[in-house]
């Protein structure tokens, strides 16, 4: 049985080898998450889940690592920054022709590249304690892949602490960063949460466009947009969908005006860098992939599980909330034949139509109000002349 100095040793140790591995901190806690179970209840109770059925399940095992992993005594928290460079924030933003992606999503998935890495350490772990002659540790690695509250546990870890927008801050750093977890059974120290950074900022919660931060720290997930974009698997109600503008997978917005982040690191790992299909990617050139081609462009990318179906879901709304043209019209309309397309995806196109059809006529009577304008002003010249 290892010491008390030994498992200080192996601790530090363990944060060596993340780095080494590419997580840039790495933090430990007990399983004890007693304190986060009656928030959860509560939001789960106002339906704040929406469609995600699975965060019901299981019961109270989210909170309680030691059920999930039996003999768990500890929780190894590791983050990964994915903020990449050359983002484009405000250029895919500020121009409605442009499809606006979560920056997490341009690059590679980080599941299955997390989840190797966090076993990597495991096993690294393993291999110092044969060589000490003692038993081997039971551990297993998670990265979004079992029941876990993960942002509870980071920042019970050390890792930051949580921002009124639920997401896990840290100063220095911000929140452009994934999580993962290496459940353990060693009983290693543990490390001190760090003190709240927010202070009376709301930043957040006046940023997000469609009022889905209900309350600071409480995401009501049926309003979020990342919600609507990915989880949401049916129609987007109507009343949200001018709200979501050229969003098209995920949103931003509460961490783009969020004070912490504005020195936040750019990732060291080339595979979140964004992909070339996605660097300013125009809204009808993507609304022109066909189901293959959306499959082959997307391989490795965490875009892929929404479906072709959602994805022009999602476009449309987004050519809806578009300024007028043409070619928008002809590209909706085009799609409406296409053997690819739902009942739901046909709805959400004739939604896009008709709100093309209604900046039509609004330029229309713009134009003509002006061309009124001139013509008065033209007769009134000839009459003074007169």
């Amino acid at each position: 049985m290892l010491s008390e100095a030994a498992l200080e040793q192996l601790t530090s140790n363990i944060k060596l080898w993340g780095n080494e591995l590419g997580f840039a901190h790495i933090g430990v806690c007990d399983t004890d998450l007693s304190a986060s179970e009656p928030k959860f209840q509560e939001w789960l109770d106002k339906g704040y889940h929406g469609e995600m059925a699975y965060m019901a399940n299981h019961g109270m095992m989210r909170a309680r690592p030691h059920e999930l992993h039996p003999g768990c005594l500890r929780v190894i928290s590791a983050r990964m920054d994915y903020l990449p460079p050359k983002a484009g924030f405000a250029t895919n933003l500020k121009d409605p022709d442009l499809a606006y992606i979560s920056r997490y999503a341009g690059g590679r998935d980080y599941h299955k590249m997390m989840r190797n890495k966090l076993k990597k350490l495991g096993d690294r772990i393993a291999a110092e304690l044969e060589s000490l002659g003692e038993e081997l540790p039971d551990y297993r690695p998670f990265v979004d892949s079992a029941p876990i509250l993960e942002r509870p546990l980071a920042e019970k870890a050390g890792i930051g602490w949580t921002g009124k927008h639920s997401l896990i801050l840290n100063k220095g750093v911000g929140s452009w960063f994934f999580l993962g977890e290496l459940l353990i059974n060693l009983p290693l120290p543990v490390d001190a949460p760090i003190e709240e950074g927010c202070n009376t900022c709301v930043a957040c919660i006046k940023s997000c466009p469609t009022n889905a931060i209900v309350e600071p720290y409480v995401v009501d997930g049926r309003r979020c947009i990342s919600y609507l974009t990915i989880e949401h698997q049916g129609s987007i109600p109507e009343e949200l969908r001018p709200l979501m503008g050229n969003r098209i997978y995920g949103c931003d917005d509460c961490q783009l005006v969020c004070p912490v982040n504005s020195e936040a690191p750019l990732t060291k790992e080339i595979d979140f860098h964004i992909r070339e299909p996605l660097q300013l990617p125009k809204l009808l050139d993507l609304f022109a992939w066909t189901k293959a081609e959306f499959l082959q462009r997307m391989q490795g990318s965490p875009i892929r599980r929404i479906g072709h179906k959602l994805w022009l879901r999602n476009i449309a709304i987004a050519l809806g909330n578009a300024p007028f043209s043409e070619e928008t019209v002809a590209h909706l309309e085009g799609r409406k034949l296409s053997e690819e397309v739902d009942d739901m995806v046909l709805e959400h196109i004739d939604w896009a139509l008709e709100q093309q059809s209604l900046r039509a006529e609004s330029e229309i009577d713009s134009i003509s109000r002006k061309t009124n304008r001139v013509i008065k002003f033209v007769e009134k010249g000839l009459t003074r002349d007169a």
